[in-house]
């Protein structure tokens, strides 16, 4: 399965939601920061999309439980 970039922008702004970033420095969560990490070599490497298993385990998890909570909170 792969991984579009739409859905990782949906799974980082869910995240974003449930863990802003805080502080005066605006500092992302743990959460986010994985998820950007993944987008930023995403957006380097010019990709739309990628394979769900080249993805680090801990996105995949947090990729995982973004897509269990289903369509209404997904955007």
């Amino acid at each position: 399965m792969d991984l579009t970039l739409n859905e990782l922008e949906q799974a980082i702004n869910y995240w974003r939601r449930l863990r802003p970033s805080t502080g005066d420095e605006r500092a992302l969560s743990t959460e986010v920061n994985v998820l950007a990490n993944v987008y930023a070599l995403m957006i380097f490497g010019r990709e739309r999309t990628r394979p769900m298993m080249s993805v680090d385990p801990e996105a995949q998890a947090l990729i995982e439980a973004w897509r269990q909570t289903g369509p209404d909170t997904a955007t």
